[in-house]
């Protein structure tokens, strides 16, 4: 289990992608929420505790061929 400083250093993402995703990928996708937008495209909302962790998320992003439409970094 996490201590309260790693959950400290954890930042949240937005991870935008054309397709849609249903919630039943959330656990594959480390507990991130998704949401299906209007336009079709989904977006993933979660906390990531560091870069590689961030890699290996848009590695899986990757592997199922999905397109990246943007990454954002929020507070």
């Amino acid at each position: 289990m996490a201590n309260e400083s790693e959950l400290e250093r954890r930042i949240t993402y937005a991870i935008r992608v054309k397709g849609e995703l249903g919630p039943e990928w959330s656990s594959w996708f480390d507990g991130f929420t998704i949401t299906t937008e209007d336009d079709g495209e989904t977006t993933l909302v979660g906390q990531i505790a560091d870069q590689p962790a961030l890699h290996g998320l848009l590695a899986k992003i990757q592997n199922l061929g999905l397109t990246l439409v943007r990454v954002e970094q929020r507070s």
